[in-house]
């Protein structure tokens, strides 16, 4: 028993001291690895106050440096800054030296002007004195003259007025005549040159549209198709595109027909489709028109925009060039308008070459001279009226909307581009095969044309000729001299500009006649 307790105590005790050992060892290594730690510690600090320094002077030594290169440029922009003033003030010199020569220059021509006034102002009174002496010798003379006469001084001059008169219109006439021969002489050559080499370097090709189109089928069946059961199918059709549809006995067609050109063409584009599909109903009829109009729209606008390539007119509005392409579609006196409006512009463009003008103000007037043709139908007034308000809203070039609107004389011509592009308008229109005209119209203006012509003093007959481009006028020979002949055939021209309308241009010859007869028995 004893000596388990002793083996016990032995234990705790080997224990007790085993911990105390631990413990004494711990606290050693702790302590021993505190001050490493803190040797560490100081280290580090120690090597980053060195390393904090080192950045510092690093520091200062760049902004130093920094300071020097901003100096040296602070120091070149202020002597760049003195050689400038330097030289603002030189020439601040020599224009102050300028400025005072010509003030000396001006202070010396002030006092010549006023030299000058003073000697006008006596030279004033003395023509004054003089002006006054002849006022009263005319006076004089003037009574003596009535006294002598036994007239008044305005009996006297209403005489004379009537003599001069009538010698003045001989004269002018004689003048007028010799004048108008010399410009006929110089002139008409060059115009003809200039003229005909456009018509030569103008190539272009034409159509003729007309009321009607013609839609082929692949068999006479189909026009059964088109009808529809009681009708509706053309019915639809004719609603839809506001076409008449003629189904007569023409074999594989149907007709359409209608004046307003660019909605028989959606027509005859819809029709064809259907045709082709086969499906022809109502709802397709309405489907079809509808993708019809917006094709249409696409051919319109790239109608306009291959115009404008083709001339070489660029920058045009896109509503302007969508009127542009609706001209394809519209004739005039069996004319395509748009082609007639492309070859004026040709036209145009090489006359102004020719005169020295811009090609490229002449094109573009002449491409849109008749622009007003494309909405006419839709708005009141002229054509040239229309297309003149549509284009200014657009902010064209007032010379040209001026020459848009004075190509038929509406309004008077101000610029030269004008005149050019009545004069193309004219050539493109007189050619022969342009244009066709019915027999009505056509009669009527060689009646209205020899009845202007009759209506004039001293005109025994006229007679319209060559297809009424030239009116001769036969005059009375006792009542119309040789001089009163020129007065004549203008006055003539000037009423046929003024009352009628005519392609091209109308020739007025007036013909002199003195035939003395005997008879020898």
């Amino acid at each position: 028993m004893e000596s388990t307790l002793i083996i016990i105590l032995v234990v705790i005790l080997s224990a007790i001291l085993s911990a105390a050992a631990s413990w004494f060892l711990f606290r050693r290594i702790s302590n021993k690895k505190l001050a490493n730690a803190d040797d560490f510690a100081r280290r580090i600090v120690s090597e980053a106050e060195k390393e904090a320094e080192i950045k510092k002077k690093e520091a200062i030594l760049e902004a130093k440096e920094e300071w020097y290169k901003a100096k040296n440029s602070f120091e070149r922009e202020i002597q760049n800054k003195k050689t400038e003033i330097g030289k603002i003030e030189k020439k601040l010199n020599t224009k102050e030296q300028e400025l005072t020569n010509f003030k000396e220059s001006l202070l010396r021509k002030e006092r010549k002007i006023e030299e000058i006034g003073r000697n006008n102002q006596v030279r004033e009174k003395a023509i004054g004195i003089r002006g006054q002496e002849l006022d009263k010798l005319i006076l004089d003379q003037n009574v003596q003259l009535e006294k002598i006469s036994g007239m008044t001084s305005e009996e006297a001059k209403k005489i004379l007025i009537e003599n001069m008169t009538g010698k003045a219109k001989i004269e002018a006439a004689a003048i007028a005549k010799e004048i108008k021969e010399k410009a006929e002489r110089e002139a008409e050559k060059e115009a003809k040159e200039i003229i005909t080499l456009a018509i030569q370097r103008c190539a272009a090709d034409h159509t003729v549209e007309s009321t009607v189109s013609v839609v082929s089928l692949p068999n006479d069946e189909m026009k059964g198709r088109i009808i529809g059961r009681e009708g509706r199918n053309i019915r639809s059709f004719e609603t839809a595109t506001g076409i008449d549809v003629i189904v007569d006995d023409t074999p594989e067609a149907v007709i359409l027909s209608g004046y307003d050109p660019i909605r028989r063409e959606i027509a005859r584009m819809a029709l064809e489709k259907l045709v082709a599909d086969g499906r022809i109903h109502p709802t397709r009829i309405e489907e079809v028109v509808g993708k019809a109009e917006k094709d249409m729209e696409v051919i319109i606008r790239e109608a306009g925009e291959q115009a404008a390539f083709d001339i070489g007119i660029h920058g045009l509005h896109l509503e302007i060039i969508k009127l542009l392409g609706k001209l394809h579609f519209r004739t005039s006196y069996g004319q395509n308008v748009l082609l007639h409006s492309t070859e004026v512009a040709i036209l145009g463009g090489i006359m102004a070459s020719e005169l020295k003008l811009d090609p490229a103000t002449a094109k573009r007037a002449g491409l849109l001279h008749d622009i007003g043709k494309a909405i006419d139908r839709e708005t009141e007034g002229t054509h040239t009226e229309i297309g003149a308000r549509f284009l200014r809203k657009y902010n064209i070039d007032p010379v040209i909307v001026n020459a848009v609107e004075s190509h038929h004389n509406d309004v008077p011509m101000e610029t030269p581009y004008a005149i050019l592009v009545q004069a193309a308008d004219a050539v493109s229109g007189s050619r022969p095969g342009a244009r066709r005209e019915p027999l009505e119209s056509y009669i009527k203006r060689l009646e209205k044309l020899e009845e202007l012509a009759d209506s004039f003093k001293g005109v025994s007959k006229a007679y319209a000729i060559q297809a009424g481009r030239e009116v001769r006028v036969i005059v009375e020979c006792n009542e119309i001299d040789d001089l009163a002949s020129n007065v004549l055939a203008s006055d003539i021209a000037a009423k046929i500009e003024i009352e009628m309308e005519y392609p091209g241009q109308i020739k007025v010859t007036v013909i002199r006649e003195m035939r003395s007869v005997e008879y020898a028995k």
